[in-house]
C-alpha cells in the first residue's frame, strides 16, 4: 500500500498572551493534518498502530518540562513519546513490515553513565527540541534506522504502546542503578504509575521479592496480584513499621529501594535498609529532594538518581519482557487522536493503575 502524503497528527500551541508555567497553565492540543515525514538516509517511516501517554505530556502542558518547543507551521510541535507500529519504508530495512517499538530517545546509545553521542543532545521524541519537534501522536513516525526493534509478539497494540518510556525507565532504576537480583528484598514506592509497575514486574520476573507503598489498599491489593509479596499505606505515620513485620524473620532487611517520590525517604527506612543498600530515585513527585543521611552514611547506603535510560537498556528492557511473556498493565485505551483530551485529564486526576494508551490505525484489530 501506498504511503499517503498528508497525516493527521496531534499538535502542541502555545497559550495565548503572558503566562506563569505551573499548574494553572494548560497549552492548547490541536489536531493537524500534516505532511508524511520523509526518512532521512539514516531513518526509517513507521506507520503507528498505539501510542502512549506519559505525565511529561501533561508537564508540557504546564509550560514545566524543559525544551518544550510549540507547534508552527515551520516547525511542527508533535506529542508522544511511545509507539508501536509497523515499519513501511526502506523495504531494504531488516524490519520492514514488521511490527516495532520505538526506542523514546535519542542522544544515549550504550554507556550506563549518560548521554554518550558526541555533538548530540539526549533529547526524548515528543514536542522537544533536541528531537525537532517529532513526536507519536501521529499517524507516522520518522526515527532512526537502529531506533527500532522488533515487538514481542505476546503483546497487543495496547500493551505495547505502554512499553517504551516506562520500561526504559524502570529498567535502568531497578537494574543498572539498583543492581537488583534474585532473591533481593526490594521496595517500590508509589505503585500505580506506569514506571512503578513495570519496575514491579521486573524485579519479580528477576525472582526478587518486592514490597509496595500507596495510599490506596485497592492498588496495594493489584500489586499483589502482579507478584508483589505485600504493601503499606504511605499516608500511615508509622508505616516503616508496618513495613518492617511484613519483611522475613530470616531476611528482614530491603536490599533495595525504588523511589518517584523524593522527601525524607531514607531516613524513615534507615533500619530496614541494609549495609550498602541501594535508594535509586527516578522522580521526586513530592516535591522535596531525598537527604542523605549521616545514618545512611554510616551504613554505606547508596543513593543513585536514575533518569530515561540508554538505547541498549531499552533494548535489553524488551528482550525481558518478551522473554518472560511481562504484559504492562493498560488502565486506559482511548480510541483515535479525536480523544486525546481525555487522555491528558486522566493523567492530570491521577488516579489510575497502569498507562493509558491511545490507537490511531483503525485498519488493524486490537488482541484485547
Amino acid at each position: 500500500m501506498a504511503t499517503p502524503s498528508s497525516m493527521r497528527a496531534l499538535v502542541l500551541v502555545k497559550t495565548e498572551g503572558e503566562f506563569k508555567p505551573g499548574p494553572k497553565v494548560w497549552h492548547p492540543v490541536k489536531i493537524e493534518e500534516l505532511p508524511v515525514p520523509t526518512p532521512k538516509d539514516d531513518q526509517v517511516l513507521v506507520k503507528v498502530q498505539a501510542a502512549g501517554f506519559n505525565h511529561r505530556d501533561v508537564f508540557q502542558r504546564q509550560s514545566l518540562y524543559p525544551g518544550t518547543i510549540f507547534h508552527s507551521p515551520e516547525a511542527p510541535s508533535i506529542l508522544g513519546a511511545d509507539a508501536v507500529g509497523i515499519l513501511v519504508s526502506p523495504a531494504s530495512h531488516p524490519l520492514a513490515n514488521k511490527r516495532v517499538l520505538v526506542a523514546p530517545a535519542v542522544g544515549w546509545h550504550s554507556s550506563p553513565l549518560g548521554p554518550d553521542v558526541p555533538n548530540q543532545q539526549f533529547g526524548i521524541l515528543g514536542s522537544v527540541k533536541q528531537t525537532g519537534g517529532r513526536g507519536t501522536f501521529a499517524d507516522f513516525v520518522a526515527v532512526g534506522k537502529d531506533d527500532v526493534i522488533e515487538c514481542p509478539e505476546h503483546l497487543s497494540r495496547e500493551e505495547a504502546a505502554a512499553v517504551p518510556l516506562g520500561a526504559l525507565t524502570a529498567w535502568r532504576a531497578t537494574f543498572t542503578k539498583a543492581n537488583v537480583r534474585e532473591g533481593d528484598n526490594v521496595l517500590i514506592t508509589g505503585i500505580g504509575g506506569g514506571v512503578a509497575i513495570l519496575a514491579l514486574q521486573l524485579a519479580v520476573a528477576k525472582g526478587a521479592k518486592v514490597w509496595v507503598t500507596s495510599s490506596s489498599p485497592e492498588k496495594i491489593k493489584r500489586a499483589q496480584e502482579l507478584g508483589a509479596q505485600g504493601g503499606v499505606n504511605y499516608r500511615d505515620e508509622d508505616w516503616p513499621k508496618q513495613l518492617a513485620q511484613l519483611l522475613p524473620s530470616t531476611r528482614p532487611y530491603l536490599d533495595a529501594v525504588i523511589d518517584s517520590a523524593g522527601g525524607p525517604l531514607v531516613a524513615q527506612l534507615i533500619r530496614l535498609l541494609k549495609d550498602g543498600a541501594v535508594v535509586a530515585c527516578y522522580g521526586q513527585t513530592s516535591g522535596k529532594p531525598i537527604e542523605l543521611t549521616m545514618p545512611a552514611v554510616l551504613k554505606n547506603v547508596e543513593l543513585k538518581g536514575s533518569t530515561m535510560g540508554s538505547r541498549d537498556e531499552c533494548w535489553q528492557a524488551i528482550r525481558f519482557i518478551g522473554e518472560h511473556q511481562i504484559k504492562p498493565v493498560v488502565d486506559t485505551a482511548l480510541s483515535g487522536l479525536d480523544e486525546a483530551e481525555e487522555g491528558f485529564q486522566l493523567l492530570k486526576r491521577g488516579g489510575q493503575f497502569g498507562k493509558v494508551v491511545i490507537t490511531i490505525s483503525k485498519d488493524e484489530t486490537s488482541k484485547l
